[in-house]
C-alpha cells in the first residue's frame, strides 16, 4: 500500500496509522463519513485505495473544513494564495517570527481564509492548533521551521484534489448531525478529540477547539447500533502503563483492538521510549477481513488476550 498525499502536518492526524485502520473497512461502502475529519488522512487514503466513491467530511472547526474544501475543489488557487503569504516572511526587513504572529493575528481577527489557515498550521509547534477559552488560536510559532514549501503544497493539493474532487460533501456541524445522515450501507470512521484535550474539559490542555462529552458520545454510539450503522472509532489507548481516558463500555458490543502507534514525538523529546498503543473499536456490524488478523502480528499489537475483546 502506497502512502497517500497529505496537505500539512496536523497533531492528532491518523496519517501514519491510516494504512492499518482501513484494513478493517468493509468492501461495500456506499459513503464514507468522517465527522471528526481534521486534515482527512483516512478519507484521502480510502479514496486512493478506491474503497468507495462518495465521502462526507465534517469538523466542528469550520476554518479547517474550509481549508480542506479549498484544497479539494480549488487546489491551484489555494497553492497560489499560500505561496504569496509564505513568501512574505522573506521580504527585506521582515522578521519571520514576527511575521507568523502577524498572520495569526489576522486569522484570529476575522481573516480565516484557507491560505492563512494553512500557513499557520505549517508553522505552529508540532502542527498543534490550540485555542484559548475564547476560541482564539494561541499556539506558538516553531522557530526552527518556515512552513511547507509552496512547491510541495502544489504537489500534494493537486494529488488530493484528483482523488476527492466531485466526490466529497463538506460540513461543519455537531458530529451527531452527521450520524443522522448515515445508512446501513455506509461507514462512519471517527477520530474524536481524546478525552481531556479541550478547554471545556481541561483548561491546561486545549489542543482542540471543542471536546466530546464521553456519556453523550456513548449514547450516540448506542443509537448507531440501534440503526445498524457500521462504524470504526479511534479513541483512548495507553502509553507504557498509563491508560489514556476511559474505554468505551462493553455493552456497546464492540471489537476492541490496540494498535502500536510507536514512540510519540513528545516522548522522544523527553528522552522516553514508551510505546503508545491507540484503541480501535469496530462496531457490531463489522466483520474483519481474514488478512487483518495476520496484520495484528505484523504490527506488534498487544497480546491477543488484551488486543481483541
Amino acid at each position: 500500500m502506497t502512502k497517500a498525499p497529505h496537505l500539512v502536518q496536523y497533531q492528532g492526524s491518523k496519517r501514519m496509522l491510516a494504512p492499518e485502520i482501513i484494513r478493517y473497512f468493509p468492501d461495500d461502502i456506499q459513503t464514507l463519513y468522517e465527522p471528526f475529519s481534521g486534515t482527512c488522512a483516512v478519507t484521502i487514503l480510502a479514496a486512493k485505495e478506491k474503497l468507495c466513491d462518495s465521502f462526507v467530511v465534517n469538523d466542528i472547526n469550520a476554518p479547517l473544513v474550509g481549508l480542506m474544501q479549498e484544497c479539494i475543489e480549488h487546489p491551484d488557487r489555494l497553492a497560489e494564495e499560500y505561496r504569496e503569504i509564505w513568501s512574505g516572511q522573506y521580504e527585506p526587513g521582515e522578521n519571520n517570527i514576527d511575521y507568523f504572529y502577524k498572520i495569526r493575528e489576522q486569522f484570529n481577527t476575522g481573516q480565516k481564509d484557507p491560505a492563512r489557515m494553512l500557513f499557520v498550521l505549517a508553522r505552529v509547534v508540532k502542527g498543534a492548533v490550540r485555542y484559548n477559552a475564547d476560541g482564539v488560536m494561541n499556539q506558538s510559532c516553531d522557530k526552527r521551521r518556515y512552513g511547507t514549501k509552496p512547491e510541495l503544497v502544489v504537489k500534494n493539493a493537486t494529488e488530493i484534489s484528483k482523488l476527492l474532487k466531485g466526490k466529497t460533501t463538506f460540513y461543519s456541524l455537531d458530529y451527531k448531525e452527521i450520524f443522522k445522515m448515515a445508512t446501513p450501507k455506509d461507514l462512519i470512521y471517527m477520530d474524536p478529540p481524546y478525552q481531556g484535550t479541550s478547554n471545556q474539559e481541561n483548561p491546561r490542555d486545549n489542543r482542540y477547539i471543542a471536546g466530546v462529552q464521553f456519556e453523550e458520545f456513548v449514547e450516540a454510539l448506542h443509537t448507531l447500533n440501534d440503526r445498524h450503522i457500521r462504524y470504526i472509532v479511534s479513541y483512548d489507548g495507553q502509553t507504557g502503563n498509563k491508560v489514556i481516558g476511559k474505554s468505551l463500555p462493553e455493552n456497546l458490543n464492540l471489537k476492541h483492538l490496540l494498535i502500536n502507534a510507536g514512540v510519540s514525538a513528545q516522548a522522544t523529546l523527553m528522552g522516553k521510549k514508551e510505546i503508545t498503543y491507540e484503541s480501535l473499536y469496530l462496531s457490531p456490524g463489522l466483520v474483519c477481513k481474514p488478512d487483518t488478523y495476520q496484520q495484528l502480528t505484523m504490527f506488534d499489537i498487544l497480546p491477543k488476550e488484551v488486543a481483541i475483546v
